[in-house]
């Protein structure tokens, strides 16, 4: 079967070649008229064969400069100075080659040959001009008017590509109706036939006047304190708000990147910059080693797994308890691999250190990431036993059987919530630190990145809230001053990637995330962000703190103890660790506690020896009683100063 492709070309040469024979003829009866009566035949003859020279080569030259890849409906202007491109050159080309062969009076002479090719361009070209405007036009006119209404905010070279796409796709659901900009020399023309407005304190209200249902921001290289300002800024309008930008987990660069519109996504908001991970060597690193991820079909796990397959790994083996997540991340590298990436997913608890010897002892992994754990605050309250058999004792049997099979790097992926913890899941986190720091004397590089809390990962807020607006709200919030730490995942799984590059012995990496932000401006902002108003369309309520909770994470970039690393938003902290008896002895404690607790379903008996254990756990009502003087809520009432437009 043909392809419409195909059909398409053919039809296109066929025409171009008639307005050709027509634009020839033409010229050859003027010819005849004006030539005298003894050389007609002559120069019909020659004639004849000079026009299969010069539509020879002007085809050819089309051909050869891909005018007949483009589609015409869509056409741009480069596609129609190709075209005039390939005729001058072509024309010169058979100009050259006639008069080599002047002996055959095939020669016409340069002004002759000029107007038969000048005429040849002008006709196909108005040909397609012609078929390009009746396509928008009838297109325009399929149900335009009942199309979204849509205001572009940037009149540059992304506003206008995307204005044309949505004007005259008849795919498009979308009709723009003004564009919006602050440079002067645009402000009061039109751009593709639609008017351009300034952006001033009054573009709010002319908005509200015209048609327009949704906004979407068109503005290159925008960043998260730029769409931060633009979203509090047209929010006000009611319209929801969209950008027309790369997606957030791909970059300009990338091979397989284009533009896509798409809302602003709470990643964009951090009131920070990126985070930008320098990538010194560490592909080198990671290229040709067997690498070994625990809980790797979770949010940070399953991230992992793509930022290693991005690098060339002899082998990967995902290692999950949940196979249903396990395999979704299985079958997404082997779509976008295939057979480029040895792959193997192992289904195991980190509680079976039998089950963990086996794995090891096959794979003989040389990294391991151990990203597996239980990690829901107010959930592990009530299950202290679970979080201690999983996370503690997990870390202990994985990091055991990455020393017996010679594992070259093993990176601990901790919490925020480790410092000075106030819950039994930040405990157990701070317990597993010491536990990895504490193997400091043998082959194996034990190290742990310690980060706050990730955007859009399981059992977090944002999952949560927007459950919430789609069923008309309220956004439920435990206490609306509460302060967390943010990153995405991607930076988490960067972070990590470069801790593991970066490691040598018993380090603690640590990142400067910038300044805490409020849950409650999280709640606002994906609020708007939905297209609504907060407090009106869609309220805001307390619920009262969670079992374990505190008001704030300490920051964890204000100790004097910490090293710089080649990344200036890494950093190590050098704290003294314990002595692997010392650990052991801790341990212990804990095992006899959990076997005396074993038929209870929840011990206060655990909470208690675990405080004996972690002399900084404390209980939140401690920390939450002094939050209002801390340094961290000191600093997020500046953000939320800063930010707002």
């Amino acid at each position: 079967m043909i392809k419409s492709s195909t059909i398409r070309r053919i039809t296109l040469i066929s025409i171009d070649m008639f307005c050709y024979v027509v634009v020839f003829a033409t010229s050859f009866v003027i010819s005849e008229y004006f030539s005298s009566t003894s050389v007609k035949l002559e120069m019909s003859t020659s004639y004849l064969i000079t026009g299969c020279i010069f539509g020879g080569i002007l085809l050819l030259s089309r051909l050869l400069l891909s005018v007949y890849t483009n589609v015409w409906r869509y056409a741009n202007s480069k596609a129609y100075l190709t075209m005039v491109f390939s005729d001058v050159v072509g024309g010169i080309v058979s100009l050259v080659v006639t008069y080599a062969l002047d002996k055959f009076s095939l020669y016409m002479g340069v002004w002759q040959s000029a107007t038969i090719v000048a005429l040849y361009c002008l006709s196909t070209l108005t040909l397609r001009f012609g078929y390009q405007q009746y396509y928008r036009h009838f297109n325009l006119n399929l149900d335009y008017l009942n199309k979204i209404g849509v205001a572009i905010v940037g009149a540059g070279q992304i506003g206008t590509l995307l204005a044309e796409e949505l004007k005259y796709n008849a795919n498009s659901h979308y009709r723009p109706v003004c564009f919006i900009d602050k440079r002067a020399d645009k402000i009061g023309g039109k751009i593709a036939d639609i008017k351009v407005y300034k952006e001033d304190e009054h573009i709010i209200s002319k908005i509200k006047d015209l048609p327009v249902q949704e906004i979407f921001i068109a503005l290159p290289n925008i960043d998260g304190a730029t769409a931060k300002k633009l979203l509090d800024f047209y929010s006000q309008t009611g319209c929801k708000v969209k950008l027309y930008d790369f997606p957030i987990n791909q970059t300009e660069g990338d091979e397989n990147s284009k533009r896509v519109l798409r809302p602003i996504n709470i990643e964009d908001l951090l009131f920070r910059d990126a985070l930008k991970i320098v990538d010194k060597g560490m592909n080198a690193f990671y290229n040709g080693k067997t690498v070994l991820v625990t809980g790797g079909g979770g949010s940070i796990g399953s991230e992992l797994c793509r930022q290693v397959a991005k690098r060339h790994p002899k082998k990967l083996i995902i290692l999950d308890i949940y196979e249903n997540n396990a395999y979704d991340i299985q079958q997404e590298l082997i779509r976008k691999y295939k057979d480029k990436l040895e792959l193997h997913v192992e289904i195991a608890s980190v509680r079976d250190a039998q089950r963990l010897d086996a794995i090891f002892n096959y794979y003989k992994p040389e990294i391991v990431f151990h990203a597996a754990a239980h990690k829901h605050v107010p959930l592990m309250e009530h299950c202290s036993g679970e979080v201690i058999k999983n996370n503690v004792f997990g870390t202990y049997n994985v990091a055991n059987s990455a020393e017996k099979y010679g594992v070259e790097k093993f990176i601990l992926i901790s919490t925020d919530k480790a410092v000075n913890p106030t819950n039994i899941m930040g405990a157990s986190k701070r317990l597993c630190e010491m536990v990895v720091q504490c193997r400091n004397d043998g082959n194996t590089s034990f190290s742990c990145v310690r980060f706050g809390n990730v955007l859009g990962s399981n059992g977090s807020v944002i999952p949560l809230f927007k459950a919430q607006i789609e069923k008309g709200g309220p956004i439920t919030i435990t206490d609306k001053r509460i302060i967390r730490y943010f990153m995405t995942i991607p930076e988490a799984a960067q972070l990590v990637m470069e801790a593991g590059y970066l490691a040598d012995r018993g380090e603690l990496f640590v990142l400067d995330m910038g300044k805490p932000i409020k849950i409650v401006d999280l709640a606002e902002n994906m609020i708007k962000l939905s297209g609504f108003t907060p407090y009106k369309d869609i309220d805001i309520v307390e619920v009262g703190l969670r079992p374990g909770e505190k008001l704030y994470e300490e920051l964890l970039i204000k100790t004097e103890t910490l090293d710089k690393t080649e990344n200036n938003l890494i950093f190590i902290e050098r704290d003294n660790p314990h002595s692997r008896k010392q650990i052991d002895k801790k341990l212990d404690l804990l095992r006899k506690t959990l076997e005396k607790s074993k038929d209870e379903l929840n011990s206060e008996n655990i909470k208690t020896v675990m405080k004996q254990v972690i002399p900084t756990y404390h209980n939140p009502e401690e920390v939450n009683s002094k939050a209002e003087q801390s340094e961290e809520m000191q600093n997020s009432k500046d953000v939320s100063a800063t930010v707002n437009v």
